[in-house]
């Protein structure tokens, strides 16, 4: 039996990379799933494939009028998801850099769309859940906000450190509510994002140099663990990291 089967899920930054690899799977395990993206085209571009099973919404998550009322809109809809995917987000390479070096305004965008969006998202998806009867958020955090990994990304690594301790306040706070909340902590995966790493041979394996089992992290190998977390198997679960790169932070 496919395991989402009955789930409505949204899922950010759905266009493309981890959030269309997500969103795909979902699909495929029974789920009706909301591309959401600030990017039409993309958005849709998902959609055209998955007939009923899928709709899409333009959302900048940055911006709380539209993060309100596209949740507001799916609910008029019957499309308020009970499993929510923040995962939508933007690295800054070649801008982001040591503290030192890093300009205000790259700071502030960064932490606009990474932190600012997702608490946007967050709020609003307890908002809907808290009137539907509870669900499951997932939030896409990075090994940055662990460790010194991100030693030249500044901003990606703050917004990212927010996002944790974020989830971990709220999951605290609505667990008696039946809202689970929790963070899954991709590695190097390799998507449009991280194209000036994986372009590059000598960046690409130097990174992969440090990954025990040997080969850089692939879409799909994120989108298993949020399955589990959107699924009712992980009941149990919440305010917790899962970390999935191939055991780069346990060295």
């Amino acid at each position: 039996m496919s395991r989402l089967e009955g789930k409505t899920a949204l899922v950010t930054g759905a266009g493309s990379g981890i959030g269309r690899a997500v969103a795909e799977r979902f699909i495929s395990e029974g789920a009706r799933v909301i591309i959401a993206d600030r990017d039409a085209l993309a958005a849709n571009a998902v959609v055209k494939q998955y007939a009923s099973t899928a709709i899409a919404v333009v959302m900048d998550i940055s911006n709380e009028g539209l993060v309100e009322k596209s949740f507001a809109g799916l609910a008029r809809m019957g499309w308020a998801p009970n499993v929510v995917v923040a995962n939508a987000g933007i690295q800054l390479f070649g801008q982001d850099a040591k503290i030192a070096d890093l300009d205000l305004e790259v700071w502030k965008r960064t932490i606009d769309t990474n932190l600012t969006g997702t608490f946007l998202t967050m709020k609003y998806a307890v908002r809907s859940m808290l009137e539907t009867g509870g669900g499951s958020i997932i939030v896409t955090g990075s090994p940055t906000a662990l460790n010194g990994e991100g030693q030249s990304f500044t901003a990606y690594s703050a917004s990212k450190a927010g996002i944790h301790g974020m989830v971990r306040a709220a999951a605290a706070a609505y667990a008696g509510q039946n809202i689970r909340i929790n963070t899954v902590v991709p590695g190097y995966t390799e998507t449009a994002l991280v194209s000036p790493i994986s372009t590059d041979p000598d960046l690409r394996e130097a990174i992969i140099g440090r990954i025990p089992v040997g080969r850089a992290g692939q879409t799909k190998d994120v989108a298993g663990i949020m399955v589990y977390l959107a699924s009712d198997d992980s009941d149990f679960a919440t305010g917790a990291q899962f970390i999935v790169d191939g055991g780069m932070t346990s060295l």
